[in-house]
């Protein structure tokens, strides 16, 4: 049996992969293409879990800080696996707990954000969970939710960033130099994009060797002790 993690790019996946865990990179696909990629690996999975990097909603989270959601919003609605969730917690001492949306497209705009924000209550938002929530309710799978943040909710992201990422979870390199060579005035604003990812993949990796290759999944089936 394996664990089953989600993300958004094949860089995070590659942080993720190790022995017993799957990690998908969801990149620029649909919501039901995703699903099915996931749903293939699902035979053989024990859990699944939505990680990696995303934007946060709520002031305050910088680039780096860990977010932990106790449940999901938007497209699908479910509260994570509790166990799961409070090991998680317990492992990222300087992560924060709450409601995660679900998105199916890009928030780049500090007032998309906010909106977001005071609609749902989220502190972060990603473009995976949902799909993860789904295929968790479909295949009755515990499930879990860790994101580090990588844009800080009162950040606006450059255009470029929105045409950055293949469906495969690649860098598309020659979209973004040609969107820049349309609008050279994103240069400062997409620099500063690349300088929070890289502090947001440090953390990532930083943070899933503290989870450590169950990513903090505990056994969530007890063997029944003899007492007789």
């Amino acid at each position: 049996m394996t664990i089953l993690a989600v993300t958004g790019l094949k860089r995070e996946a590659r942080i993720l992969a190790g022995p017993g865990l799957v990690a998908i990179p969801g990149g620029g696909r649909d919501a039901q293409a995703l699903e099915a990629l996931l749903a293939a690996q699902a035979a053989r999975a024990e859990a699944i879990i939505s990680l990696g990097i995303g934007g946060a909603l709520a002031a305050g989270l910088k680039p780096g800080d860990w977010v932990v959601a106790t449940a999901v919003a938007g497209g699908a609605e479910a509260a994570t696996d509790p166990a799961w969730t409070a090991a998680l917690l317990g492992r990222l001492p300087s992560a924060v707990s709450g409601i995660v949306l679900g998105s199916d497209r890009m928030l780049t705009t500090a007032l998309e954000k906010r909106a977001a924000h005071d609609r749902f209550g989220a502190l972060a938002v990603d473009m995976e969970s949902t799909a993860a929530v789904r295929l968790a309710q479909r295949f009755g799978l515990p499930f879990a939710v860790a994101r580090v943040i990588s844009d800080a909710a009162d950040t606006d992201l450059p255009d470029a960033v929105k045409v950055g990422m293949n469906p495969d979870g690649g860098m598309a390199l020659g979209a973004v130099l040609w969107a820049l060579a349309k609008n050279p005035a994103q240069l400062p604003g997409l620099m500063r994009t690349g300088r929070d990812a890289g502090r947001a993949f440090r953390a990532l990796a930083d943070g899933c060797r503290l989870l450590g290759p169950r990513i903090g999944l505990p056994d969530l089936v007890q063997l029944p002790l003899d007492v007789g």
